[in-house]
């Protein structure tokens, strides 16, 4: 079992590789340090030397807003993640290719996160041996209900955690508290909130 690298805080400038979103046919980089991600400004594709650990996928463009805080608490703890935009429906090549590579991109952990018939994070647990942890997003239709079934009623032997319907922050909260049963650096960010929460 390969023991995980021990994080190190990642510098502003390093920070320029870590989004990849796909818009129409082309999958580009978004600086999610010079611009907001309500924005939805796209940059030129930049590479960074800091490997992703978390990977995040959503359905849709429009889950963007809704999954902004699992991002940012990612950010604020220093951990390196990829966004991926690609539905397990209108691309599963994609989502094949994006969730069988994982591991070889250096990911250890997964946030999918899906609407109505949300399939999106049972389809990535098949194709990886990374832990996978659902969003089920709001809906107009069912107020998320529909997602919520869709991600916990998963068949045996092909588990996801399932956090709260659009409980993006709790995601990447638990993402960090997987990572930190192999990381000092990982656990002690949790420790570190905990700590802020009680003194709060």
């Amino acid at each position: 079992m390969c023991a995980l690298p021990q994080f190190v805080p990642i510098p502003d400038e390093a920070q320029m590789d870590i989004v990849a979103v796909r818009r129409g046919k082309v999958n580009t980089w978004y600086n999610r340090h010079s611009n907001r991600h309500s924005n939805y400004e796209f940059k030129e594709p930049r590479m960074s030397d800091t490997p992703p650990l978390v990977g995040i996928i959503m359905g849709s463009e429009s889950d963007m807003p809704a999954m902004e805080p699992c991002m940012k608490q990612l950010d604020d703890f220093g951990i390196p993640y990829e966004v991926k935009v690609a539905s397990a429906h209108r691309k599963p090549a994609e989502v094949h290719a994006w969730a069988s590579g994982a591991v070889d991109r250096g990911m250890r952990v997964i946030v999918a996160a899906a609407g109505k018939a949300a399939h999106l994070g049972g389809v990535v647990a098949a194709y990886t041996p990374l832990p996978v942890i659902t969003v089920p997003m709001k809906t107009s239709d069912l107020g998320g209900l529909d997602s919520l079934l869709s991600m916990v009623q998963m068949p045996s032997g092909v588990p996801v955690a399932c956090v709260a319907i659009n409980g993006a922050k709790n995601a990447a909260i638990l993402a960090v508290q997987i990572l930190g049963t192999g990381s000092e650096y990982a656990r002690n960010k949790i420790v570190e909130m905990k700590q802020a929460m009680a003194q709060a």
